[in-house]
């Protein structure tokens, strides 16, 4: 008998092959987004603090234009990254990196949000780990925050373009959960085809006590515009700096937002 692909072991592999099938699903995401943006704009204002938003493995600015078109109508001064397509993540692109967080942390003189989708958020809580002085918030969309690797079908394909990980980039990702030391939300879906959700569920920690995990149904690839996440990101996004508070699920929320 096939697999359920709601199967909720713990066990590090690759999505089922039903929910990477079905990827497609994106399409409707975006159309769904389309549909809604008129009424996102009720979504909680934002106060005007600034915002980084990175994208997955492989994708550009372009794949996060809606999303930051959105933050603006909040009232949020989103940035994007301004670096390409995004390929991987050594030293260099880490230092570019920083000199981003840094020059909007001066110009605005205020604390930077940071949103990441897939690989992208990866790379938000590790600039947030050597910066965190500087950022406000970080929040992540179907991130491939644990190891081992084999949970995302990208793996292969990453180490394709850019060769295995040498001994340095592996100690980085044995600590990949370890979260920054600022208020840092994983959206993750338990649908995702790409990244297995358990390679996004952010364990509690110690020296962090303003971690959460928020999960909705999304295709990886539509995670990013799906309305759902929109009304999360922008929930988390207007809590006033130093009141950090979990997630509320309460009333129809229940229904639509999967549990913590």
């Amino acid at each position: 008998m096939a697999a359920s692909p709601y199967a909720d072991d713990n066990e590090p592999r690759p999505p089922n092959l039903f929910w990477t099938l079905a990827e497609g699903r994106a399409v409707f995401e975006l159309g769904w987004f389309v549909t809604l943006r008129p009424f996102m704009r009720r979504l909680p204002a934002g106060d005007g603090h600034p915002v980084i938003v990175l994208p997955g493995f492989l994708a550009s600015d372009g794949s996060t234009r809606p999303l930051r078109g959105l933050l603006k109508d909040l009232g949020y001064a989103a940035h994007a990254w301004g670096m390409g397509r995004n390929m991987h993540f050594n030293n260099d692109r880490e230092q570019e990196l920083l000199n981003l967080l840094d020059r909007v942390h001066h110009e605005f003189d205020d604390k930077v949000s940071l949103i990441g989708w897939s690989l992208g958020g990866v790379f938000a809580r590790e600039i947030a780990k050597v910066r965190p002085e500087k950022v406000r918030s970080v929040i992540s969309l179907g991130s491939p925050i644990r190891s081992p690797r084999d949970h995302s079908n990208a793996t292969h394909v990453y180490d394709r373009v850019n060769g295995a990980p040498e001994a340095e980039e592996l100690a980085r990702i044995e600590n990949l959960n370890v979260p920054p030391l600022v208020p840092t939300t994983s959206i993750y879906s338990k649908t995702d085809g790409i990244v297995s959700w358990q390679g996004s569920v952010q364990d509690p920690h110690p020296e962090n006590p303003y971690t959460e995990n928020i999960e909705i149904p999304a295709s990886h690839f539509g995670i990013g515009v799906n309305p759902l996440a929109m009304y999360a990101i922008a929930d988390r996004l207007a809590q006033p700096e130093g009141e950090w508070s979990p997630f509320d699920r309460g009333g129809f929320k229940g229904m639509l937002f999967g549990a913590p």
